[in-house]
């Protein structure tokens, strides 16, 4: 039998730390992994040349990167011309929905992921969701995939004809420390994914965001050396 039809699950792979980690979980749980990424207008590209190098290490059957204009309607500092919060202005992270929430991109990423889904027989979506270190996102939460797996079932084909659908989301209840740890367990080379809201051509980090203070923070909890590179 083919490796990519046996087990096979997609698992969305941003090209950061979490989607990293989720994808070495998909793969120890003996998940033949199809990774999907999505160029959404995101401010760069350097995320997306990660996530390419952290399917490749990982082992993914496939990377699929697919095309979605989010920046044509714009709403978040991550797709229009709307700065991005930093240490320096006083933003606290957790402290209502930062501007940096991108309309809908979750909905819209696990969408293209359960068609993905459909059309290579699997019944798993994997997702690097979190609810517990995050910048209060709405749909990062327990309520939100709960909702979409029953939205799977009534939406497609293998829905109505008797297929159930499951959105795994290991890290939902996980700290950034315990993500780091359960990554260096297993095996993740940190040094190949990018974090950061506004990264460099070379994805180098610019260490002031959001993204980079969680993900800094988590790495010191953890007491691992963040093998981040910043500009």
């Amino acid at each position: 039998m083919d490796a990519s039809a046996k087990n096979p699950a997609v698992v969305l792979v941003s090209g950061g730390m979490d989607s990293a980690v989720v994808l070495a979980i998909a793969r120890e749980r003996g998940f033949a992994a199809h990774a999907l990424s999505v160029r959404y207008g995101q401010r760069h590209t350097s995320e997306l040349e990660a996530a390419d190098r952290v399917a490749r290490a990982l082992g993914a059957v496939e990377h699929k990167t697919v095309d979605v204009d989010l920046r044509s309607i714009g709403g978040s500092a991550l797709t229009d011309d709307i700065a991005v919060p930093e240490d320096s202005d006083g933003h606290v992270i957790g402290e209502g929905i930062p501007v940096t929430y991108v309309p809908a991109r979750n909905t819209i990423m696990l969408s293209l992921a359960l068609g993905w889904a459909e059309v290579i027989g699997s019944s798993d979506l994997f997702c690097g969701v979190n609810a517990v270190d995050y910048s209060g996102y709405p749909d990062c939460r327990p309520e939100f995939i709960e909702a979409f797996e029953r939205l799977a079932i009534v939406a497609t084909r293998a829905g109505v004809e008797g297929a159930g659908f499951s959105v795994h989301a290991p890290l939902m209840r996980m700290s950034k420390a315990d993500i780091v740890r359960e990554g260096v367990r297993l095996g993740v080379d940190f040094e190949l994914t990018v974090s950061c809201y506004q990264a460099d051509a070379q994805g180098r980090a610019c260490g002031h965001c959001d993204a980079c203070r969680l993900r800094a923070d988590g790495f010191a909890a953890a007491g691992v050396t963040d093998p981040t590179r910043y500009r």
